[in-house]
């Protein structure tokens, strides 16, 4: 049985064409690509790559200023936020969210709007699989240049399960039967109609939006349309710790607000939600709300 698509590039002594991220005693970290013959320079000095070549992840090579190196192999979230910029990418926190949130499995048919760096994409494809699908949408083709790109050099060669298109997702959206869809765009309420259609039955949708206004707007559409689940919309925060002896404090710094993920989950065909227990405190939905619950005539509205 063959490995899935870039597992040997994962473990084992470094090759050539393998990606080595140094650690300096500063902790600031330099990512290149192993070539036979070639050196490696900065202002502490040079090694050649021949030194790294064959040798096992966790060597430490000193360049010719003296200086120690540690080589691994970068992570999945070093690799994402050192790759080649179109796009801004999605953060690794959130990149593990959409993964646990929206359940992504081994095997699943995944669609994904709004490639742009093909981060996300890759976090994906290592969750499906070779045996899963997932069909990539993006409106710009120079993201998707990049995109393919990025993700070829981290799997190190073309993955199977991926399809990529050039296009809008509400014109181009051909697959049906799917088990998720992924929304990385400025206005995801606009393709929920297409989500819905190709969903299948208990389906889940994940929209990833930056603002409170495209928060409200995507939550609100996907309630007047009666054909999901109660949309579940969260952020999440990252803060690491100092810990030195008894110096133990959190850092100053953290990774706070990126964005905002909701999730729902697709009904059955022609079936409606229950209705919400909780109604919406009063002034909720005021004389100058102008938002999808609005338009439809939503009782809470008046």
């Amino acid at each position: 049985m063959s490995e899935p698509t870039g597992t040997a590039r994962r473990r084992g002594p470094f090759q050539v064409g393998d990606q080595v991220q140094l650690t300096d005693p500063k902790g600031r970290h330099h990512t290149f690509t192993l070539e036979a013959g070639k050196a490696f320079h900065t202002h502490k000095g040079s090694f050649q790559h021949d030194a790294l070549i064959g040798a096992p992840e966790g060597t430490v090579v000193r360049s010719t200023g003296n200086t120690d190196y540690l080589a691994l192999r970068p992570l999945l979230p070093d690799f994402v936020l050192s790759m080649p910029r179109g796009a801004a990418v999605i953060y690794p926190k959130d990149a593990g969210q959409i993964l646990a949130m929206a359940d992504i499995f081994a095997g699943a048919r995944v669609v994904e709007a709004g490639v742009g760096s093909g981060a996300l994409s890759t976090f994906l494809l290592r969750a499906i699989g070779d045996s899963g699908q997932l069909a990539s949408y993006e409106r710009r083709q120079d993201f998707a240049d990049i995109a393919r790109k990025n993700v070829e050099r981290y799997f190190g060669a073309p993955h199977p399960a991926w399809k990529l298109t050039v296009g809008d997702l509400q014109d181009n959206l051909v697959e049906t039967d799917v088990d998720r869809v992924i929304l990385d765009m400025l206005a995801p309420w606009e393709c929920l109609d297409a989500v819905y259609k190709a969903l299948a039955p208990g389906g889940l949708v994940c929209c990833y939006v930056a603002t409170t206004t495209q928060l409200s707007r995507t939550v609100e559409t996907m309630r007047v349309m009666n054909c999901f689940t109660e949309p579940q919309p969260f952020e999440s925060m990252v803060r690491s710790w100092h810990v030195e002896g008894l110096a133990v404090r959190p850092d100053h710094r953290m990774i706070g607000h990126t964005g905002f993920l909701v999730t729902a989950r697709r009904l059955a065909d022609g079936v409606e939600p229950p209705l919400r227990r909780r109604r919406p405190s009063k002034g909720s939905y005021g004389d100058d709300y102008a938002g999808p619950g609005a338009e439809a005539g939503d009782p809470a509205a008046s």
